[in-house]
């Protein structure tokens, strides 16, 4: 690739070409959370809802568990054979999951088996999703040119919120042509086989991508080789940096993405079919939010804008999830869902281009994935777990002081680090 074949026009052809990939990555993720409410007691069988939803929500969280090993395997892989290798890598391992999850018999055919089989793809979507998310906010906000940077990088969120919100109106469609009966027997399979269907076009999509500048420069330079020991000998500040900043932003995204569908059905008391239709409506919204979110931080700074998702999240959380367990109205808990993601935008609108811009590219990648896995695996892939454990204990608002708790130690960091847009170790792009 050279400069001069870099116009504008095939920037842009390559920004929505490595967005659509991260669309269909999010989409197989997301399927298993929005559908758990019908395939759970095909795989775990004996329970109530909420004990049968709990079992679910493990598996969830150690498909969490396995994102810092993909983002450590696949973080390296992107930093030394190309962010575009990484990429097509990490669709080929979302595929091989999405198909072992619509192929498997349940729990009544193979017994033990079914769960075990479930827990096998969830790990291996673990490992794709580990190493997609570096993969793609380094190719996006390199990608980019400095002067727009964080409103092209919003767009991994974009496509990251349309790839939950796709899974979501897949449900919602199938909801209306199906039984619930139907969706319980097989129809819950469906969205796993169109995510497979929909990673392989993704892969020969990614195939035709180019390189970035800051990747092909950086190689060029023969810069240090990337390893899990340089990042923590040589960059242990701006990977703590990362751990800090996601801990709290991650938490609040899962806890009004993935978990407030339930939250309604299990808690407020919403049929699933008003539920979901609720968080549809929301995540429309919140995806809409986030280029204008991100076009603010290239005009204001990345930092003001994380700080006012710091202190809104302090502010609010508690309220807002009060209020939304005694909601009454289907507008009433959109509002107040709304309300939550507006906040939440502040996080996730640039949290991608703040990690890219703290590191190097010769260990770009890796820097931006392995610590945001671990805390992703630690605070975002638990999130549904910690919230029904607290409902079966019989404290849920506990849950929302832990949410506030971990949004205010984000807060700390955004208050005492730099602002990236200023100090941004990108080159390369322009």
């Amino acid at each position: 690739m050279t400069d001069s074949a870099m116009t504008p026009a095939r920037r842009l052809r390559n920004i929505i070409g490595g967005s659509a990939g991260n669309l269909v990555e999010w989409f197989d993720w997301f399927a298993y959370s929005a559908f758990a409410l019908y395939f759970a007691p095909v795989f775990f069988p004996e329970g109530d809802d909420t004990a049968t939803l709990l079992k679910a929500a493990a598996v969830f969280a150690v498909g969490f568990l396995m994102r810092p090993i993909g983002a450590w395997i696949m973080g390296v892989y992107a930093d030394r054979r190309g962010r575009k290798a990484g990429l097509t890598l990490s669709v080929t391992l979302m595929c091989t999951g999405s198909l072992i999850i619509a192929c498997t018999p349940g729990y009544a055919t193979i017994g033990l088996g079914a769960p075990a089989l479930l827990l096998l793809a969830r790990m291996i979507q673990g490992l794709s999703v580990g190493g997609e998310y570096g993969s793609s906010a380094t190719y996006l906000s390199e990608m980019a040119t400095a002067r727009h940077r964080g409103f092209w990088s919003s767009f991994q969120y974009v496509t990251l919120i349309s790839g939950q919100l796709l899974a979501l109106m897949l449900l919602i469609g199938l909801q209306k042509t199906l039984t619930p009966d139907q969706l319980a027997a097989w129809g819950w399979r469906v969205p796993f086989f169109v995510g497979a269907a929909l990673a392989v076009i993704v892969f020969w999509l990614r195939r035709r991508l180019d390189e970035t500048r800051a990747f092909i420069a950086s190689d060029a330079a023969e810069a240090p080789k990337s390893s899990a020991l340089l990042l923590v000998l040589k960059h242990p500040r701006e990977a703590l940096l990362v751990l800090g900043l996601t801990a709290g932003g991650t938490l609040a995204f899962y806890t009004y993405t993935t978990y407030l569908q339930k939250f309604l059905v299990n808690t407020t008391g919403f049929s699933k079919a008003t539920a979901t239709e609720i968080s549809a409506a929301a995540l429309f919204v919140f995806m809409l939010l986030q280029p204008a979110v991100g076009a603010l931080s290239d005009r204001i700074g990345r930092r003001p804008v994380m700080i006012a998702f710091g202190v809104g999240g302090v502010l609010f959380t508690v309220p807002i999830m009060t209020a939304l367990s005694t909601a009454q109205s289907p507008l009433v808990a959109f509002a107040l869902s709304m309300s939550a993601l507006v906040i939440v935008s502040g996080y996730t609108a640039i949290n991608a281009v703040v990690k890219a811009e703290l590191f190097p590219a010769h260990i770009r990648a890796l820097g931006v994935a392995l610590p945001y896995a671990v805390a992703n695996a630690l605070f975002g892939g638990t999130a549904e777990y910690a919230a029904l454990w607290f409902k079966d204990i019989g404290m849920e608002s506990a849950f929302y002081w832990y949410v506030t708790g971990m949004i205010g130690v984000s807060l700390l960091v955004f208050i005492f680090m730099r602002d990236t847009r200023k100090a941004s170790l990108i080159v390369h792009a322009d």
